[in-house]
Parts: C-alpha cells; sequence; structure tokens
C-alpha cells in the first residue's frame, strides 16, 4: 500500500487544520463550560455556532464515501481528517462527523428506502437533527449481541416493541427525532445471526422514555450522551423495518466496520495532540535541579508514546486500505487489531500525560480526565477488548491451520503425531472451534 496521500486529502487536512486554530481551539474553553453548566439535555450553543461556519467552509459530511451525500473519501482517505477531528471533544460535531450520527447516516443510506433517507437520512444530513442508536441492555452480556432480549413483535401492519436499553448514545439531546432500535424479530430462528432486526424509532413515539442520562466517569455530555431508555409497547409502523426481519447482524457488519475506524483515527489525533501538551508541560517545569523535560523517565515516556502512536496510526490506516480493496467482511482481522491497539495506545499516553501534569491532571483544567474518559470508554464501545481478542486468536489459529506445517518449518511434531496417530493429530484442532 501507498501511504502517500491524495492532494485532495492534503487540501482536505491544511482547511481542517486552519479551522481548528481558528475556530475550535479558541472555543473548547466554552465548550466544557456550556456541557458542564447546561448538562446532557441542553444544546450547546457555540456547537451550533460552528456548524454553520464548517457547513458554510465545505467541511462537512467528510465521511460518506458516496460522493451524492458527501465528499466522496474512501477510508483511507478519510483516516487522517478523521485524526485531525479527533483532536478535540468539540470538533467531530462541529463537521457533522460525529457519532452515532455517522453510523446511522450510513445506516439508512445503505439499507434504507427512499422514503426513509428522505425522512430521516437528509435531516442528518444536513444538521437539522441529531439520532441514537439503542442496542446495549444493562441485564445481558451485550458484549454478545445474541444475548438481546428486547423484542420486535409483528401485529398487523405494526410492529411492537419492549425493551430496556442503555448507553443509548444521543437520547438526551433535544434534537434526537430518530432511534434506531436493535432487537429480536424472530427468537426461534435456528441460526442465532438471523433472530435480530434493526427498525427505525421516532423519539416522540408513545412508550419512548428516557429514563436517565449516564455519566461517563462522571462526564455528562462530554464526551457522550449516553443514557438508559426504556421501551414499553411501541408501536411503529411495518415499513421502519431496515431491510428486512432477521437482517439485524448483516446491518451490523456494514455499519461497525468504518465506525471503528473512525473511532480509532479520533484517538490518534487525541492522544497526538495529548503528547504535545504533556511535551510542553514537561519543559516548563524545573525539579530538582533542572527541566523536568530532561529526566530520562520523562524521555522515555515521550520516545514510547510516539512509538505507540504510530504504530497504531500504520495499523489503523492499513486497516482503513484494507476494507477499501476487499470490504469489511475480509478486513475483519484488522478492524479488530485497531480496536485493541488504539484504545490501549491513547490510556497509556494519556495516564503518562496525567503523570506529568502531577495534581492538575486529575481536574478538569487541562480536560486529560476527560480525554481519559473518551479512550478508556473506547475499550467498550463497539466490542469490548476481550471480544476482538477472541476473534483475532480464532482467525489466528484458522490462518496457522490452512499452511503446510513443511513449508513453514513449524510442524514436524505435529506431522510426526499425525502418522502415528491421525485421528489424535486432527482432535488438536476440532474444525468447529475454528
Amino acid at each position: 500500500m501507498d501511504f502517500e496521500h491524495s492532494d485532495k486529502v492534503k487540501e482536505y487536512s491544511a482547511r481542517i487544520e486552519a479551522f481548528l486554530a481558528e475556530h475550535i481551539y479558541p472555543n473548547e474553553e466554552r465548550f466544557y463550560r456550556e456541557a458542564e453548566t447546561l448538562g446532557p439535555w441542553k444544546v450547546y450553543p457555540v456547537v451550533e455556532e460552528l456548524k454553520k461556519i464548517a457547513r458554510r467552509e465545505g467541511l462537512w459530511n467528510l465521511f460518506l464515501p458516496d460522493s451524492d451525500y458527501g465528499a466522496g473519501l474512501t477510508n483511507f482517505e478519510y483516516a487522517p481528517l478523521c485524526a485531525l477531528m479527533g483532536r478535540s471533544h468539540l470538533a467531530p460535531e462541529v463537521f457533522n462527523c460525529s457519532a452515532p450520527d455517522t453510523g446511522n447516516m450510513e445506516t439508512i443510506i445503505r439499507y434504507g428506502t427512499d422514503a426513509q433517507i428522505r425522512e430521516w437520512a437528509e435531516p442528518l444530513l444536513n444538521g437539522e437533527i441529531r439520532s441514537a442508536f439503542a442496542m446495549t441492555e444493562p441485564e445481558v452480556a451485550s458484549s454478545d449481541a445474541t444475548n438481546i432480549e428486547s423484542s420486535i413483535v409483528r401485529d398487523g401492519d405494526e410492529y411492537v416493541l419492549n425493551g430496556r436499553k442503555w448507553y443509548t448514545t444521543n437520547a438526551t439531546d433535544p434534537r434526537c427525532r430518530i432511534i434506531i432500535f436493535m432487537g429480536k424479530s424472530s427468537p426461534e430462528h435456528e441460526s442465532r445471526y438471523k433472530q435480530q432486526s434493526m427498525i427505525l424509532v421516532p423519539r416522540d413515539t408513545p412508550g419512548v422514555r428516557v429514563v436517565r442520562s449516564l455519566p461517563v466517569f462522571g462526564f455528562y455530555g462530554v464526551p457522550d450522551r449516553a443514557a438508559e431508555v426504556v421501551f414499553e409497547n411501541v408501536r411503529v409502523p411495518a415499513s421502519n423495518m431496515l431491510l428486512g426481519e432477521g437482517r439485524g447482524f448483516e446491518i451490523a457488519q456494514g455499519r461497525l466496520g468504518p465506525g471503528r475506524i473512525h473511532h480509532c483515527m479520533r484517538l490518534i489525533g487525541l492522544a497526538e495532540r495529548i503528547l504535545e501538551r504533556m511535551c510542553r508541560r514537561l519543559e516548563s517545569r524545573e525539579a530538582f535541579g533542572g527541566p523536568v523535560a530532561t529526566q530520562s523517565v520523562s524521555l522515555e515516556r515521550i520516545a514510547e508514546a510516539r512509538i505507540l502512536i504510530e504504530q497504531s496510526r500504520l495499523l489503523t490506516l492499513h486497516a482503513a486500505w484494507k476494507m477499501d480493496k476487499v470490504g469489511n467482511k475480509e478486513a475483519r482481522r484488522e478492524i479488530a487489531m485497531i480496536k485493541v491497539a488504539a484504545p490501549n495506545m491513547a490510556c497509556r499516553v494519556i495516564d503518562w500525560a496525567i503523570q506529568a501534569f502531577g495534581g492538575g491532571g486529575t481536574s478538569s483544567d487541562h480536560h486529560l480526565t476527560s480525554a481519559y474518559a473518551t479512550a478508556r470508554l473506547l475499550r467498550l464501545a463497539d466490542g469490548p477488548d476481550e471480544v476482538h481478542r477472541n476473534q483475532l486468536g480464532r482467525l489466528e489459529l484458522r490462518r496457522v491451520a490452512a499452511m503446510d506445517p513443511v513449508l513453514t518449518g513449524t510442524g514436524a511434531d505435529f506431522l510426526s503425531l499425525a502418522e502415528a496417530d491421525d485421528k489424535a493429530a486432527h482432535s488438536l484442532f476440532p474444525p468447529e472451534d475454528l
């Protein structure tokens, strides 16, 4: 793969960097103040003001690969732009490139009907409304999505929905108008992966009740507007079903790949900025007779942070490139790797920065705590580390099992065993576990 970015991407990067310097960084203090004082149930005026400027300058919907709706950028082209947006909690929504709206727009455009696109995707694309995604449930281990127990039951020309969801991002936002709800429509289907469906639920539908806002490490509204939502005998038209009954996992496969790339690139941008802050802090402080920056532990952490960031960046760019070349399913190994690597990298870099800032690093003054909350949250969102590691392990076993041991020099003992007892040898790698 070629790591050189196109002139179009370079031009977008320069424009975004200029926008960050002129509009985003000078307004961050105001953004955090509004988030703290207004809370997660209100619109933050600074965001709405800056969105108008971003749209006027053509820095809008850059995440969409479909040129009919967005900038027509590939995953690989969008990745460095996403990293720039990730440098600030304020930036992604200002460019209309924040989760879960990005994933919801892509889902509706890719899997929705023309009517659904007109009614919901277009207002989202225009920044007129916001949306939520209701999947995770408090009563089950939602890292295994087949555990989801919320129900979707057909009743004539309607579906009736019941369930309790939490960490439903954006549900407290007064601009939220549409929710994508995942639940079981065919609980008796022989395949666990054909039992789930996704359906569109207008936020103001009777029976939809936002119970409470959920803080992320004590933060309400930044970095997330998480909420607990109850769906009680919620009736929606049958035409609101996305793609068809039992196709929820198919939709999730298409939705989560790009979303994970976006999360990881934003974390890389965030870690990059935190490292810059850490360097400036260390250079500005003296202890024990000299600048803290010259102490070996500081230099080692700066160097290790640079290594970790570049490792995650290259892994993520490779995953984005592979998604563009062969699709989400074939790139699932690379996507799983970055989803583990990037959040862990960011947690470590931010933790080192907190140490460098001392006591002040644990307050909200330097925004390191909200940065850490973001990174730590993303070790859980879109699949926890453990799930991705398990998937990677299974894929690696498959890869090795498909190789000829003679050609790799890794199977002499295995071959001897196979010659002595073929059945016993094959039981080491039971096909059903691969």
